[in-house]
C-alpha cells in the first residue's frame, strides 16, 4: 500500500523550499519526494500562511492538490495539467471530491468553494457563520464580487463529503458541522484546534492538534481512543531556533486518512506519518520524512494509482 502526503515548511525564507509532495511505500518503509514547492509568488508573513501544498483529492485519473489560493491538477506521474484560481480561495486547507465536484475550504472567507470537474470552473460556494448559538450556511456565487468578507471567524480547515451531506469543521468551529444541502447544524462537539474531522464508524475521527493526539470517539461513549503522535529528542531535531508554538513545533497532529475500519494513517511534525490500529490502541508503523521542526504534514491520502 502507498500513501501520498503534502507538507508545509513554516518559517522558510524566499528561495527555499516551503513544502512538497511525497509518495510513501508502507511495506518497503520508503518515501520519494515527487514535487518540491518553492514558488516565490506567495505571502511570506508568519506561520504557514501561503506556504506549502495542502489538500489532496483524485478524480478521473488526475491528482488534484491545493495550494493556499490555487488548485492544481497533475497526472499520476506528477506532470502539471492545469491550475485555477478564484478570488474567494484563500488559505485553503483540505479538499474533497463528491461525484463530479471538488470542494475546497477557504479558511480566510469561512467558506467552501465548489469546483466543477467537468466544466473546470468554480460554480458554487457556501459561506458558514455562527450567529450567537446558531450556525448559518449561505450559498453565494464565487464569481460575484459581492461575496463574504475575509474574516476567518471559524478557521474552517476541513471538508468531508459523504452520502447524506457535507461535513465541515475548523479550529474555531466548535465541532463538526453537517450541511445537508438546505441547512447546517452541529453534528459533533469537538475541542478547539481540531483538524481533519470526519465521520467514522458510529462516531468521529479527528486530529486533536492542541493535545498532540489522534482521536476516535464513538457517539455512544463506548469507545474513546486517543493515540499520541511521536516526538523526538531535542538533539535529533534541526532548525530548533524556530521552535515556537506560533510558528513551528513538534507533535502538531494534522493529516489523516482511513485505511480500513480500524486502521488509519495520521501525520504530525516534524513531517512524520504513522499507521495506527484503533482497535489495539497502538502505532503499527512510522515513516519520518525529515527532522526539520518547521516541516509539517498537511494533506494525507491513500494513493489510488
Amino acid at each position: 500500500m502507498k500513501l501520498i502526503a503534502t507538507s508545509v515548511v513554516r518559517g522558510s525564507n524566499q528561495g527555499e523550499s516551503h513544502g512538497g509532495v511525497y509518495l510513501l511505500d508502507l511495506e518497503k518503509q520508503r518515501h520519494e519526494q515527487v514535487i518540491d514547492w518553492n514558488t516565490m509568488d506567495i505571502d511570506w508573513q508568519g506561520r504557514g500562511w501561503d506556504r506549502g501544498l495542502r489538500g489532496i483529492a483524485f478524480h478521473d485519473g488526475l491528482v488534484y492538490i491545493a495550494a493556499s489560493d490555487e488548485l492544481f491538477a497533475y497526472t499520476s506521474d506528477f506532470e502539471l495539467v492545469d491550475s485555477w484560481r478564484n478570488d474567494y480561495l484563500k488559505h485553503c486547507h483540505e479538499i474533497s471530491v463528491h461525484e463530479d465536484t471538488l470542494f475546497l475550504t477557504s479558511t480566510a472567507y469561512d467558506a467552501i468553494l465548489g469546483f466543477d470537474l467537468t466544466k473546470k470552473a468554480f460554480t458554487w460556494a457556501l459561506h458558514v457563520d455562527l450567529d450567537g448559538l446558531r450556525y448559518k450556511a449561505t450559498p453565494f456565487d464565487p464569481m460575484d464580487e459581492e461575496g463574504p468578507l475575509a474574516l476567518n471567524k471559524l478557521h474552517i480547515n476541513n471538508v468531508h463529503t459523504a452520502t447524506g451531506g457535507m461535513y465541515i469543521s475548523g479550529r474555531k468551529s466548535g465541532g463538526m458541522l453537517l450541511f445537508n444541502g438546505k441547512r447546517i447544524q452541529l453534528n459533533a462537539t469537538l475541542p478547539s484546534g481540531t483538524h481533519n474531522a470526519q465521520p467514522f464508524r458510529d462516531g468521529v475521527l479527528f486530529n486533536d492538534s492542541e493535545s498532540d493526539v489522534l482521536r476516535y470517539a464513538s457517539r455512544t461513549g463506548a469507545e474513546d481512543r486517543a493515540i499520541r503522535v511521536p516526538k523526538y529528542s531535542a538533539d535529533q531535531l534541526t532548525h530548533t531556533e524556530f521552535d515556537d508554538s506560533r510558528l513551528a513545533r513538534q507533535g502538531f497532529a494534522r493529516g489523516l486518512c482511513v485505511i480500513n475500519d480500524h486502521v488509519v494513517a495520521g501525520g504530525s511534525s516534524p513531517s512524520t506519518i504513522c499507521i495506527y490500529d484503533l482497535k489495539e490502541n497502538k502505532t503499527l508503523a512510522r515513516i519520518n520524512l525529515t527532522l526539520d521542526i518547521r516541516n509539517a504534514i498537511h494533506g494525507l491520502e491513500v494513493w489510488p494509482y
